[in-house]
């Protein structure tokens, strides 16, 4: 009795073989969806569109959705590009985009001057290429688009329950381009052992430019029980959030310069101070030279980046204050 050993199955076969075949289903569902669009059974369910009733009751978003009417409709226009996927020279993807195209250029849709950029680009850069060729057919439509796209934008600020900002919105592609080249460069890792995550980055890098690489000025109210950190004492107060812990004022003073504004019970002013910086002058100079660059864990940001801190139980340093990047770029455990 011969018994032959089985090959062990390649992954990526699988991977691509299955990917043709979910095309397959792909294309089948894009003629079905035209054939629906056709009829009246969307609108006599209530729908505005075909395309909303493929969201609610396919369990489609916008896009794949209107992708599929897209590619259904305009098929007769597509047929060595259908051929081109059957022969698994290109994706649905790539389908996708072309039937979008030929939904927004009209008439003048030639597949053939877009299949050959289709055999040879991945979908996402096939579709970069393909707003070239849109523009070149009629620059006037495609600004109009873009323009129609930046009136859309919007920028959406709530306060979660427990007082963290949520952000939300769309800018245009000229709007989101800028704010991408602006957050990247301070999005970058600050050292090797840099281990947040990207959107924690991202997250510190668009603080940091909003504060111009500077602490923001904020008004803070807190009793002098709060800035010891004294049982039983309340939070701090700031205007758009929550209430502070008393560690967060400590970090904040230690982070700016401090205007004292002494008040009494009643809430009336009895003395107002000066703007002072913590740490400054000689001894911000005598940091530099003894720590060279940022003391927080993980952190290589060099000194001239950084800004002189309070140290206590929050900084890796022995005196009395330690270099330290501004702001954090992670904050400490302790």
């Amino acid at each position: 009795m011969v018994v032959r050993e089985q090959q062990p199955v390649e992954v990526g076969f699988v991977l691509t073989s299955l990917r043709q075949a979910i095309d397959k289903l792909e294309l089948d569902f894009a003629r079905y969806a035209h054939e629906f669009a056709q009829g009246e059974e969307w609108e006599d369910a209530g729908f505005d569109n075909p395309g909303d009733w493929m969201r609610f009751n396919c369990h489609m978003n916008s896009h794949a959705a209107w992708n599929s009417l897209a590619v259904g409709e305009h098929l007769p226009q597509l047929s060595q590009s259908l051929e081109a996927m059957r022969e698994g020279e290109i994706g649905y993807a790539h389908l996708a985009t072309l039937g979008r195209t030929a939904e927004a250029v009209g008439k003048v849709f030639d597949e053939n001057e877009l299949l050959p950029l289709a055999r040879e680009f991945s979908p996402g850069k096939f579709h970069h290429k393909v707003l070239h060729y849109r523009h070149s057919l009629d620059a006037k439509a495609y600004n109009q688009e873009q323009e129609r796209v930046a009136e859309e934008r919007s920028l959406r600020l709530g306060t979660a329950q427990d007082g963290c900002l949520l952000i939300s919105g769309v800018l245009d592609p000229v709007g989101g381009a800028a704010v991408r080249n602006a957050l990247e460069p301070l999005a970058r890792p600050s050292g090797a052992h840099d281990d947040r995550t990207r959107e924690q980055r991202m997250a510190d890098a668009l603080v940091e430019l909003t504060t111009g690489g500077k602490p923001a000025n904020l008004q803070v109210t807190a009793t002098i029980e709060t800035l010891k950190g004294l049982a039983g004492a309340a939070g701090g107060e700031m205007d758009f959030s929550l209430p502070l812990s008393s560690a967060s004022v400590q970090r904040m003073a230690c982070d700016c310069s401090v205007t004292r504004v002494l008040l009494s019970q009643d809430s009336l002013v009895m003395d107002v101070g000066r703007s002072k910086r913590l740490v400054d002058g000689a001894l911000r100079k005598s940091l530099a030279i003894r720590d060279k660059h940022c003391r927080w864990p993980s952190c290589e940001r060099p000194a001239s980046w950084c800004d002189g801190h309070r140290s206590g139980s929050k900084c890796q340093s022995t005196p009395s204050a330690a270099i330290r990047s501004n702001p954090p770029r992670r904050m400490p455990s302790g």
